[in-house]
Parts: structure tokens; sequence; C-alpha cells
């Protein structure tokens, strides 16, 4: 064994295999897009046989560019879009269904009619949630609900449900373990955030038999063994986390106070509020960080639905850019004396709004708007978004929070997106060295667990940063806009 790490990060719109090196550095990369699917308006779903396939060629697309045979490997990693729902039948490990995307807005009149009846409050202090169709424990009942036979067979012991760490978990160790981390359960709604177990009162409450639900572990542990015909040799799996959480990781966020925005199909920004969970006064989401060693590290939490998103509308719904490199030029370009706002709430808005019935909508186009306007106000359109969660994890957290924000995912690469932050937030942004954090957490949760990665405070030390954005826009300028995006928000909210 020569210590490398295979991180296996499974997005929502492509599947990647990265393997790091053991000073950290990337030593190869495999990536694949696989299809999404829209069966009905705000119905998002994924082939779980698409995730798999994409998942194994990836990783060994990496270990092939890298040179490393996986036995010599000191563990896998998994990172994994969050929320995201699948059941599936133990003796077979065939889903009895697509894969319920956490886009997917099917639930929003099941959970408008939970918070009608009152079941919000509870719900929040038990998870640190709001009752909305992005987390899984609503899907999951759906799923129940709807396909033949479900619910009967969930209750019989023979459906197992999982997030996407936990398809891969099944599939990878040949269906001897089903479980998963202590980040993914608490984006489930079902898990209890202060005890670190399932809920038998929020099973209740969802309908969701506790039959089906795998068992709840730290983020570096010894979750078993991947089979030797996967990647050619037995390789022990050591480390898992949800997207958000590993990014927060790979970003060295250890410190209570730090942020963390990550830019990928959502964008997602976390502040580590330490050993205590703190509720938030301004709809933020309280979560899990990480659990190592048995101890809690929690979060509050903002999320965006579209971000990158965005972006790939541009390309494939406008059909104005041919690759997202194009966005940061157009933007540079465009008529600065256009106020064009896009509120990009294709399947709702996200925090800090919480409205699933909102819709996209463009506002201040005149006949001279073209492309290069457009473009800019898709980028300009997550910056707005970033600001309104960092805004709201400041008065939260008061006055020690960091005001720094570290910055990774596909569009922290375009310059012209990170200094527009800089300039809305009023605060420098961080982007580091290796963009690849969500992988990188993933790979350092393994190798913690292995002993081939050195102990948090030291790896906190060894963040290394890339460019700083500090703020250039005049006061008076940046408080027009800002003006301009909450108008505009203001008339989409359903």
């Amino acid at each position: 064994m020569s210590g490398e790490i295979l991180a296996i990060d499974q997005g929502t719109t492509s599947s990647r295999g990265i393997v790091f090196a053991k000073d950290g550095s990337i030593a190869g990369v495999g990536q694949q897009e696989f299809p999404q699917h829209f069966p009905h308006s705000g119905w998002v779903e994924h082939d779980p046989e698409d995730i798999w396939r994409t998942v194994v060629e990836t990783a060994r697309a990496a270990l092939k560019a890298a040179g490393v045979a996986a036995r010599d490997l000191a563990g896998i990693g998994i990172t994994n879009q969050r929320e995201t729902v699948v059941i599936w039948d133990r003796a077979t490990g065939k889903a009895i269904h697509r894969a319920i995307v956490w886009q997917d807005r099917r639930t929003a009149s099941a959970c408008a009619d939970l918070r009608e009846a009152g079941a919000e409050p509870d719900v929040t202090a038990r998870t640190g949630l709001l009752l909305d169709p992005y987390f899984s424990a609503t899907k999951v009942k759906w799923l129940l609900d709807h396909v033949p036979g479900a619910r009967a067979r969930a209750e019989k012991g023979e459906l197992a449900f999982g997030t996407i760490d936990s398809l891969l978990l099944w599939r990878l160790t040949g269906g001897r373990v089903h479980a998963t981390d202590a980040t993914n359960a608490s984006r489930t709604m079902l898990m209890n955030i202060h005890t670190g177990d399932w809920d038998d009162q929020l099973l209740t409450l969802f309908d969701v038999p506790r039959a089906i639900l795998p068992e709840i572990r730290d983020c570096a542990a010894e979750f078993g063994t991947a089979e030797p015909s996967i990647f050619g040799a037995p390789v022990p799996i050591r480390g898992i986390a949800g997207d958000q959480q590993a990014a927060t990781v790979g970003q060295a966020c250890f410190t209570p106070g730090m942020m963390k925005a990550t830019y990928g199909t959502g964008c997602f920004a976390l502040i580590n509020t330490g050993a205590a969970p703190v509720a938030s006064k301004n709809r933020l989401l309280t979560t899990i960080a990480y659990r190592l060693g048995g101890q809690t590290s929690y979060a509050l939490e903002g999320s965006i639905f579209i971000a990158g998103a965005a972006v790939q509308w541009l390309r494939d719904g406008l059909g104005i850019v041919g690759s997202a490199g194009e966005t940061g030029p157009m933007a540079a370009a465009a008529d600065e004396r256009q106020d064009v706002i896009l509120v990009p709430a294709f399947v709702g808005l996200g925090a800090p709004y919480w409205d699933a019935e909102a819709r996209g909508a463009l506002y201040g186009l005149t006949r001279g708007t073209g492309p290069k306007e457009i473009a800019r106000a898709a980028l300009e359109a997550v910056c707005f978004q970033t600001a309104d969660l960092v805004g709201a994890m400041r008065d939260d957290w008061g006055t020690k929070g960091n005001t720094v924000l570290r910055v990774d995912g596909g569009m922290a690469a375009s310059d012209w997106t990170m200094q527009r932050l800089a300039d809305l937030l009023d605060a420098p942004v961080d982007r580091p060295v290796i963009a690849e954090t969500t992988a990188q957490g993933a790979a350092y949760l393994a190798g913690l667990q292995a002993g081939a990665f050195p102990d948090p405070e030291t790896f906190g030390r060894k963040w290394s940063l890339e460019r700083r954005f500090t703020p250039a826009m005049a006061p008076k300028e940046r408080q027009r806009r800002l003006a301009l995006w909450q108008d505009a928000v203001r008339r989409t909210l359903s």
C-alpha cells in the first residue's frame, strides 16, 4: 500500500473519481455526465444504474490516469449529492423507481399540508430543517405510497432506503453494508440532530418504517470493503460525507465562525458553529458539519437551488453560450447601463425565502438586451443569492463570524463572478489552490481514518490560497444593485 486515496464524488449532473496522493495533490481524475430526467414540471429524477455505471467507470479512469493499482490505495472516500432518495430491493440491489433528486418539487403540497397542520416547529426543533420538498422524508413517503406494493415490502424489511452514499456503499460492498454517515442522515429530515439517531416521532409523522433505514456512522469510519471484482483488489471504504459537508472539511473550516460556499449545480454556504447547534432567526438550516470520533460539530447552512444550473440553462436552454467558460467574458462586456436581473427560481427559491412555488423570471429587459446582459444576470444572480445567505449567517452568528468567504466548485473558477461576489458581499473571497475541495474532503476523511493524513488542525494549516478577491465596488452602487435584486425577488415570490 502506497497511501493514495480514491475519492468518489457523485454529483447531481456528473460522477467523478479523483485519486489524491499522500501530499494532498491530485494524481488522476475521471469524470462523466449522466442523463437528467424531468417526467413532469418540477420533477427531477436520476436512473440509479446511470449513477452506478458512471461511478465505477470514472473511478477506474482516475486510477488508470494516476497509475495507481487498487491494492495500493489506503482507502476510498465517498461524497455525494445530498437528499436524493433511492429505495432498492435488498435481494437484487435494484431500485424500485428512479432516484428522486433533491431538486424535485413533487411533494410541495405534502409539505404545505404539514405546515398548515402545525408540524414545522417540532420538525425544525428535532432536525434543524424546514418543511420543504428539498429534503428526503416526503420523497421517501411518496415512493412508498406510489410504487405498487412498496409499503408492504418495506414493512417486511425487503427494501432498503438510502441517500446516494448508502446506495454506493451497498453496491461497492456487494450488499453487505447498509449504512450512511451523520451528515447525510442529518439531511433526510428523519434524524434527530441532537441525539444523532433516527427519530421515532419523525418516522411516525412521515410514515417511514424503521426497517428500511441505514445505520448511522461517523464521517471517518470503517464502512466496509469494496469487492475486488470492481477495482481489481479489495479496498477499504473509510470516509463518507454529503457534498457540502465534505467541501467544508476540504476547505479546512474546522474553526467556529469559518464560512465556505460551494458552487455546483446549486450553491451551498455553511458556517461552522462548533459543538452546539445554533437556531437560525433567518430561516437558515441547522445541520451537522461533520462527526469525528463520536464528536459532532454543527453548522448553519443556506441553500441556493440554482447556481451552475443557470449557466447550463444559458447553454442548453437558450443556446447563447457554447461553454461555461464563455460567460465571464460575456458578463464583463455587458452594457453596465442595463439593470437586467435574473431570479433563477426554476425549481423554487431556497434560503432564506423557502418558496417552493416561485418560478424563474427576468426583469429589466429592453430592446437593447442581448446575450451578454443575460449572461451577466445569470452569474450575478448567484452572487446576489450568496449575499442573502452570508447576511443571514452574519446576523445569526453575530459579530463573532469570520467575514472571509472560502469558495470552491465550478463557478469559483470565474474571476468575474468571484470579483462581483466580493463586491456584493463587501468582504474578501478566498479561492484555494486545490479547487476540488468536495472530493478533497472525502479523501481527507478516508485518509484520516487510515492514518495517512494528519489531524484536522495540521490539515487546516496546509490549506493554501490561490487568489483573494477584495471588494472594489462603490458602496452606493452595491446598495443600489442589492436593492434591485430584493425588488425582483419580491415580485417573484409566489
